[in-house]
């Protein structure tokens, strides 16, 4: 596969799709190729494709013609298309590609990559694949498997360039073109002790820019942001957002220079776990995705919907409370509905904007007090703004002006609450050491709609009986 976009070169593109390669019409011509074994037309279709416009097609073909695609493309297929595939789909293809072939993908790919892929494989078919790696890409591989999930260890890529504070840049200039075995892209130059702990860097741009005989100490910048090696993912995503950084070293226990992250490991890592967080408030799994069988994705949904559901007796057992007082008045079974949604839905914004910035680190204890206050304040106006309209609304109705008010007041009351749930509750999940994007919404969701139905009903059951 070609890294080339096929258009000419005197015509600049007019519209998405002059760039993006994936459409419609290839995805029937590679399905129409493979179906009837024409592997030469199927080569030429693929030959234009960059490796993550590949993996854009593996995901909308069906399982049986990506098992038939990696069968004819064999040892042509492209390691790094590997890399831009995750969920279910990788899984299962890695399980489809011979060990060999895997080996042979991870003796090209960095290490940081290599052990993306290992990290997808069961553990017999992982032992396959390392037997058949060679040496020293083997131990590189072992050893980034030996950090924990989802650190800097597992994340950092082993192959960059430090050199001696007291190297010229000449001296510099020259081993990155005479040495072999250099990273194929790199942004940055650490700078080390002789204990191979980094004391600075040197941006690329400012290397080239400087003079041969001028020592390395001279142009480095010393305060380097180093990571280490067993910081969580998150967290090294959140300092290179926060610092701009291209790159940045990775050190072990006693500080020596064992790695590099550079930022498109770090913009990967803030997808992922957006990605991962928007999910969970949504209730569904972080791990399922479009490909998967109908009988994993019920599985994983199953779970949360569990939960919702003894909430939802929950409230229902509040209703239980005020039968009488319904029987009575049967309005109130038609209008409890608006109580609780409101609720829901103004906490459900609260809430999102709380867990956000708690992963972005805008919201500490440090502020925390103030957003609270503003967050109770909006959800107070909001009641008041939503509380005349439906209150004129029912009153009309049902030609009730008391009812009105009840709803009125009601309104105002769980919009005031879902304003302070949903910045406590993320905050206090927070503060335990809980993910607030998996279990918030759950307790938002029962917060809100009990004291939606206690309250509307309790007045109802005070001032309209």
């Amino acid at each position: 596969m070609s890294e080339q976009i096929s258009q000419n070169k005197n015509e600049a593109p007019t519209s998405f799709n002059d760039v993006y390669a994936i459409n419609t019409e290839l995805v029937r011509a590679v399905e129409a190729a493979l179906e009837d074994g024409r592997s030469t037309d199927l080569h030429g279709l693929l030959e234009p494709l960059r490796s993550a416009d590949f993996a854009d097609l593996m995901v909308v073909l069906s399982r049986e013609n990506r098992h038939r695609l990696v069968v004819v493309l064999g040892d042509n297929l492209d390691p790094e298309a590997l890399i831009d595939l995750e969920g279910s789909i990788l899984e299962d293809l890695l399980e489809a590609i011979s060990p060999h072939a895997v080996a042979r993908a991870i003796a090209e790919l960095d290490t940081d990559e290599a052990v993306h892929l290992l990290e997808e494989m069961d553990d017999n078919k992982r032992e396959q694949v390392l037997s058949n790696v060679p040496a020293p890409n083997r131990t590189a591989v072992l050893e980034g498997l030996s950090f924990p999930e989802d650190s800097a260890g597992r994340l950092m890529q082993r192959d960059l360039i430090a050199v001696p504070a007291y190297w010229s840049v000449g001296q510099v200039i020259d081993y990155c073109r005479e040495t072999q075995n250099l990273p194929d892209e790199f942004y940055e130059i650490f700078v080390i002790d002789p204990h191979h702990r980094p004391i600075g860097r040197v941006a690329l741009n400012r290397l080239m820019r400087t003079r041969r005989p001028v020592l390395m100490r001279e142009i480095m910048e010393a305060r380097a942001t180093t990571i280490s090696v067993d910081l969580d993912q998150e967290k090294v995503a959140f300092l290179f957002q926060q610092y701009r950084l291209a790159s940045a070293p990775v050190v072990d226990g006693a500080g020596r220079l064992v790695g590099v992250i550079t930022f498109d490991d770090a913009a990967a890592v803030q997808e992922e776990e957006a990605e991962e967080d928007f999910m969970r408030l949504s209730g569904v799994s972080s791990e399922t995705d479009l490909s998967d069988t109908a009988l994993r994705t019920t599985r994983t949904r199953a779970r949360w919907l569990l939960v919702n559901l003894g909430t939802a007796i929950l409230a229902s057992m509040v209703i239980a409370l005020f039968d009488a007082t319904i029987e009575q008045i049967v309005a109130l079974a038609v209008l409890m509905p608006i109580v609780a949604s409101m609720g829901g839905n103004a906490g459900t914004q609260t809430l999102t904007v709380a867990v956000r910035a708690l992963a972005t680190r805008e919201l500490t204890a440090a502020n925390a007090l103030r957003v609270v206050g503003k967050e109770i304040v909006v959800g107070g106006l909001n009641g008041v703004l939503f509380a005349i309209l439906v209150g004129v609304v029912a009153a009309i109705w049902f030609s009730a002006p008391t009812l009105g008010i009840v709803i009125a007041s009601a309104m105002v009351i769980n919009m005031l609450v879902a304003g302070l749930a949903g910045t406590l509750i993320p905050l206090g999940l927070e503060r335990a050491s809980i993910d607030p994007a998996v279990a918030a919404t759950v307790f938002l969701t029962t917060i809100t709609d009990v004291v939606g139905f206690f309250v509307f009903l309790g007045l109802a059951a005070l001032f309209l009986l």
